[in-house]
């Protein structure tokens, strides 16, 4: 039996950036001190990107990746590819409050007007 790919965002973002830049595997390598064969394998979805953030970090730079915007994007696509709620995120109790109702939401299941209010309250102070 054949085994099936998981989806894999990050990897296919990982190597775009690196292809927009024109590097190789093994020169960013160089550059992150990460193995090129390991690297390769994060690409193809054949091993799970890092989820250490300082990591995450060196690398997103190595790939020319400056804004802060960017680099929590890089961050946040990698962790969650495992399942792993942002940090940020993680810490903020208004928004785990409204989680469920979202969850709902997003399983086309009705929310209660009280959970939309509580949504609606939450972006606008975002």
């Amino acid at each position: 039996m054949k085994k099936t790919k998981k989806k894999n965002s990050f990897g296919v973002k990982l190597r775009n950036l690196r292809l927009d830049r024109s590097l190789s595997i093994r020169e960013l390598c160089k550059t992150t001190g990460y193995d090129p064969s390991n690297w390769s394998k994060i690409e193809r979805g054949v091993l799970p990107p890092p989820i250490r953030k300082n990591i995450l970090i060196r690398w997103a730079k190595a790939l020319g990746l400056v804004l802060k915007d960017e680099i929590r994007e890089f961050i946040d696509i990698a962790q969650l590819s495992q399942g792993i709620v942002p940090e940020d995120l993680q810490n903020d109790k208004n928004l785990i409050k409204t989680l469920p109702a979202f969850f709902r939401t997003i399983r086309n299941e009705k929310p209660s007007k009280e959970e939309i209010d509580e949504l609606i309250k939450l972006l606008k102070e975002g």
